[in-house]
């Protein structure tokens, strides 16, 4: 369903650079980030999903390959990107993190980087990006800034309505383009359960 409505959401304009965060730790961006990327892979788009999370990168573990080299390595100028992503399955690339660095806020605040993103951009249908909670880094704002739309992804058992009013307000004082919100674990009516319980895009204006 996320797939669908986001395919079709914007025929004309479609946007292409994509970053999913939340408002706090542990919702299920980067699950959904995943998910997301092998069901447009599915759908013959060539997909990208680029692990911005410096901080705590899971994106391997979650396609269970080595973060031997990653983003940062790109960024630096030290490899290139056809170097560094894998192809967990076919249609889909995935650019691991890298290595830690001392300062990801500066890292992914660059120059570079929106470079980096203009030129994935001509490259794929989609890039994913998985950024770090809204409420946890300031650099999570920048890049939704600079990317075609934002998914920000919430759990409805634990994520509080005015920790998410403050992420939309972060993302709106940036003019970020917010797309919608993905709702993890969340119990639908007897009748309009979906298959993997998420309810996607569901209206901001909260």
């Amino acid at each position: 369903m996320l797939r669908t409505n986001l395919l079709y959401s914007r025929v004309d304009t479609p946007p292409k650079v994509i970053v999913l965060t939340s408002a706090g730790r542990d919702e299920g961006k980067s699950i959904t980030t995943a998910n997301l990327g092998v069901t447009l892979a599915q759908a013959s788009k060539d997909t990208l999903i680029l692990d911005c999370d410096l901080r705590k990168p899971v994106q391997h573990k979650i396609f269970n390959t080595r973060n031997v080299g990653g983003l940062i390595d790109v960024l630096v100028g030290e490899r290139d990107p056809q170097e560094i992503w894998q192809e967990p399955i076919p249609a889909l690339k995935l650019m691991p993190a890298g290595a830690p660095p001392p300062n990801p806020a500066e890292m992914l605040t660059s120059r570079r980087l929106a470079e980096f993103l203009g030129h994935m951009r001509q490259t794929f249908d989609y890039v994913l990006v998985d950024t770090p909670p809204v409420g946890y880094a300031a650099e999570s704002p920048a890049l939704a800034a600079i990317a075609d739309g934002v998914l920000l992804v919430l759990d409805s058992k634990h994520t509080r309505k005015g920790s998410l009013r403050q992420a939309l307000r972060r993302l709106d004082n940036v003019g970020a383009n917010v797309l919608g919100t993905v709702m993890n674990k969340y119990d639908a009516p007897r009748g309009r359960t979906t298959d993997d319980g998420y309810y996607p895009l569901v209206p901001t204006d909260y």
